[in-house]
């Protein structure tokens, strides 16, 4: 890992919002060993409660919740963490590609079925092409 990518990493938290378990340990597993910060829950009514003010991104798997509450949780983010990226893994990526841009940050859908590198190749990737600037990558 080239220096630059290693001091994004460690300026990285990740909260994750899955029901199942297996997902959560995993990705945060993961996660941790490519030098990530994170933070997981299977209750997704607590995401933002969670989620540091700091956080750069949420990873949501919608599909392990009802509609309603995937909708509640996604405005609450917006609400109280607009700037952070919300990045949604689900099977049905048609179903959110609507979603409203917060703070010139929108949504990242990333389509199911998926491995931990993939996410968060897909978080740097958007990471870096929102990087002001002047800021080094």
């Amino acid at each position: 890992m080239d220096p630059s990518r290693r001091d994004r990493a460690r300026c990285l938290h990740i909260t994750i919002v899955s029901s199942n378990p297996e997902t959560v340990d995993g990705l945060e597993a993961y996660l941790r060993r490519a030098g990530v910060r994170t933070r997981g829950t299977r209750q997704i009514e607590k995401a933002t409660e969670i989620t540091p003010t700091t956080a750069s991104v949420v990873v949501l798997f919608p599909d392990d919740f009802g509609s309603d509450l995937v909708t509640s949780a996604l405005g609450t983010l917006r609400s109280h963490r607009p700037k952070t990226l919300t990045v949604l893994v689900t099977k049905e990526p048609k179903r959110f590609e609507s979603l409203p841009v917060t703070e010139g940050i929108a949504p990242l859908v990333v389509p199911k079925p998926v491995w931990g590198w993939t996410i968060l190749d897909a978080i740097r990737s958007r990471l870096d092409s929102e990087a002001p600037a002047s800021q080094p990558r």
